[in-house]
């Protein structure tokens, strides 16, 4: 699977997404923070996001361990492959 530098921006409007640097496609993940939610994290939400991606990203790396799936970023027009 090719490599992608990914960021974290803040868009300002308290929405934090993860998207690739080095194009414009769509972000990745969304998070959005309530009214409420913000009056616990105070000024503190692009830490709590990066806190919750870094989460993420390793619950996903665990699962794709158990599983021992392998991750497709294109379709191939090959037949299918089982991996054992």
């Amino acid at each position: 699977m090719p490599t992608s530098l990914l960021e974290i921006v803040d868009l300002g409007d308290g929405d934090i997404v993860l998207q690739r640097a080095d194009d414009d496609s769509e972000p990745l993940v969304t998070i959005s923070f309530s009214d409420e939610s913000r009056m616990y994290i105070l000024d503190q939400g692009l830490e709590v996001a990066k806190a919750m991606l870094q989460a993420g990203i390793q619950a996903a790396a665990q699962i794709a361990e158990q599983t021992d799936v392998e991750v497709e970023t294109e379709p191939t027009q090959t037949a299918p492959r089982t991996l054992h």
